[in-house]
C-alpha cells in the first residue's frame, strides 16, 4: 500500500477557514507570493467584510509537480476577511488601476477579547492594516489551477 498523492485529489479546491492565530498561520502559507491587482481588493464596510481575489502560487502541489516534472501552478482564490472594524493601507498607490501588488505575509496581532489587527504584508514597502473584532478568515479557490506564466516556484534568498 501507498500513500496517496495530491495528484489523486488534484481537482479538489482549497476551501480553509482560519479562527486563530495557528489557523491564519496556515493561511499565510498557502497565499505567500500571491499577486493581484490592486484593483480586485474590495473593503465593505456595511458587511464588516474585507476581500481579495488573488492569483495563488500552489505551495501544497510545488514537491508534487517538481518530483513529477510538471509545471508549477497558480490558482485564482478569494482570501475574504469578516469581523473587519477598519481597513488602513500604508505604499498602496489605489490610483494607479496597473499596479499589482504581491502578497508576502498574513499576521495577527491580538488585543483584547479575541480582536486584534490582521496586518498583510506586501512586498516592497506596502501593507494593509485590518481592524478585527475577531479571526474569521476563508481562503477559497474559484477556478481551476492554471500553468504559472513564470514557469518558476518563487523564491526568497536567506
Amino acid at each position: 500500500m501507498t500513500d496517496a498523492t495530491f495528484e489523486e485529489g488534484r481537482e479538489a479546491p482549497l476551501n480553509l477557514g482560519a479562527e486563530d492565530a495557528d489557523d491564519l498561520e496556515v493561511i499565510s502559507t498557502l497565499t505567500q507570493d500571491a499577486v493581484f491587482p490592486v484593483t480586485e481588493m474590495t473593503w465593505r464596510a456595511s458587511e464588516r467584510r474585507f476581500g481579495l481575489l488573488l492569483n495563488r502560487f500552489r505551495w501544497e502541489d510545488k514537491d508534487a509537480a517538481a518530483r513529477r516534472g510538471r509545471a508549477f501552478e497558480r490558482v485564482q482564490s478569494l482570501l475574504v476577511f469578516d469581523s473587519v472594524l477598519s481597513v488602513a493601507s500604508q505604499g498602496i498607490d489605489r490610483g494607479d488601476k496597473d499596479t499589482i501588488l504581491s502578497l508576502m505575509s498574513v499576521d495577527f496581532e491580538a488585543g483584547e477579547d479575541g480582536a486584534g489587527e490582521v496586518l498583510l504584508t506586501l512586498a516592497g514597502d506596502g501593507a494593509i492594516r485590518l481592524s478585527v473584532e475577531a479571526i474569521e478568515v476563508t481562503l477559497k479557490d474559484v477556478t481551476r489551477p492554471y500553468q504559472a506564466p513564470s514557469g518558476q516556484a518563487p523564491h526568497h534568498p536567506e
